[in-house]
């Protein structure tokens, strides 16, 4: 699988020198500073450190729903100010869905409710994605009869189904059993290889961000900064020396003073 190179076209999204800060009721914090990368179209490109470090504040900037005090966030060229259906979030948490509605209308919902899609288009994209994540067979389950990783497919199917410039994805498989969590990995990998979708995953695993990632952006321990920019390996090498070695590489790039 090729690596996106820089340069090689124009990055649709683009985070340049931004700090940000929010306040307690005590003093301001900085969460972030002078933060930048660019991801290019078709990456999977993952934010990675240590708890505190602004990852998931990045994410909702970049999702609109925080705006920098410093910097500027771009996607295709278009500065971020607000929330839009072109970027799509998925979170940790797995009560991300309407209770009261069946999967097929959580993922239709978001559709109609935006005003992608109506009537029959929103139900067969819906029906499309709900399939591409392997549940097809409960499109009329509500979320209580769903375990922790099937709501968040629905999650993911939802966002896609969107077909968002950008998937964000933060920690979306932080609260899953390990064998869960590598399954669900997997089925995004598999995902991805049918659709080509653009994600901008946050993780503080680092064997997470290696077989998740084709790039990987190190953020520094609070406030976030940039430490280094790493291409992950690829899929033919995890689980070889190959993995170990990044691992090892990017622990000590955050860990070792």
């Amino acid at each position: 699988m090729a690596l996106a190179t820089p340069g090689a076209d124009v990055p649709l999204l683009q985070v340049q020198g931004v700090t940000l800060q929010y306040k307690t009721s005590e003093y301001v914090v900085t969460a972030t500073h002078r933060v930048d990368f660019d991801v290019y179209s078709s990456e999977r490109y993952v934010l990675l450190g240590p708890s505190g470090c602004g990852k998931s504040t990045l994410l909702k900037a970049i999702g609109g729903y925080l705006s920098p005090s410093e910097g500027t966030i771009r996607l295709k060229g278009r500065e971020v100010r607000e929330p839009g259906p072109d970027r799509m979030m998925v979170f940790q948490e797995f009560d991300q869905l309407l209770p009261w509605k069946t999967v097929q209308e959580n993922v239709a919902f978001a559709l109609t409710a935006s005003g992608k899609a109506s009537g029959a288009e929103a139900r067969d994209r819906a029906a499309h994605y709900i399939e591409k994540v392997g549940l097809a067979k409960f499109a009329d389950s509500h979320p209580h009869m769903l375990s922790g990783g099937m709501k968040q497919r629905v999650a993911i199917a939802r966002g896609m189904a969107m077909e968002p410039d950008v998937l964000l994805m933060d920690e979306p498989y932080a609260a899953l059993d390990a064998l869960t969590r590598r399954r669900m990995q997997e089925e995004l990998l598999q995902l991805w290889d049918d659709t080509r979708f653009t994600v901008l995953f946050v993780t503080h695993s680092i064997e997470e961000a290696i077989r998740i990632g084709t790039r990987i952006l190190l953020l520094s321990p609070h406030p976030g900064q940039v430490k280094a920019e790493l291409n992950s390996i690829p899929p033919a090498e995890l689980g070889t020396a190959a993995q170990a070695e990044l691992e090892t590489r990017i622990n000590d790039m955050l860990f070792v003073h």
